[in-house]
């Protein structure tokens, strides 16, 4: 074998490049037509290769399916998590999560929009390892928003009031909502309404004015005073 490891480590690497374009392709298949959308079949004709070669990749539909939400949460973690790190955490973080969560739901960063919106439905009752690894991710995501509160109310940003449990749930219900009205109802508002619920709410609880960001025109209590 001396002398081959360049071989073995090309084909790992062209092995793990090719298992990364199946997983990009049927991510977005998943997020339109959900998890049991996705059939070796129908994925080796999307990707242009047999069923043996995939085969090679994935020994089991629900190995797939679990690959496909790890694939998800990377994805999510990019496009929301990721950027908002780069502001202090606590009211300012809370605020870049929710909007950044907005802008990849509306920009539709998954072809059916927010992925775990979907795979949430499609696996809510069924039991099972890729449901649990679901949970899993949307528990990260809950206390993900919790904990920026609780730094709020720590850095004095937030009242004492400010319930962490209760606003992430509020948040995630109001965000989770957003994105049904778009996807069903075509509602090109829902996103924009969206914000500005979780904006006034935060409003309700800061010991000082939460405004809009820069390039936005209005504040929270402009907004209020021009709707009446």
């Amino acid at each position: 074998m001396q002398g081959k490891p360049g071989l073995i480590n090309g084909r790992s690497t062209k092995g793990s490049q090719t298992r990364t374009e199946i997983l990009q392709v049927a991510v977005q298949i998943a997020s339109a037509e959900g998890l049991e959308g996705i059939s070796l079949g129908r994925l080796a004709d999307e990707v242009g290769m047999s069923k043996s070669g995939l085969f090679a990749h994935f020994c089991s539909k629900e190995e797939l399916q679990v690959a496909v939400v790890e694939t998800a949460r990377s994805m999510f973690i990019e496009e929301v998590i990721r950027p908002a790190n780069a502001v202090p955490s606590g009211l300012r973080r809370l605020r870049q999560l929710s909007e950044a969560w907005l802008s990849y739901a509306e920009r539709e960063v998954f072809r059916g929009g927010c992925f775990f919106v979907a795979a949430s439905l499609e696996f809510d009752s069924r039991p099972g390892v890729v449901r649990d690894r679901i949970t899993e991710i949307m528990g990260e995501w809950l206390r993900l928003l919790e904990n920026e509160i609780r730094e709020g109310r720590a850095s004095n940003e937030l009242t004492a009031e400010a319930d962490p449990v209760q606003l992430a749930f509020e948040f995630n219900s109001q965000m989770m909502g957003a994105n049904w009205a778009y996807q069903l109802l075509g509602n090109r508002q829902a996103f924009a309404r969206a914000k500005t619920a979780i904006l006034e709410r935060l409003q309700g609880f800061a010991t000082s004015k939460v405004t809009r960001r820069p390039n936005s025109p209005t504040s929270v209590t402009a907004h209020r005073a021009t709707a009446q």
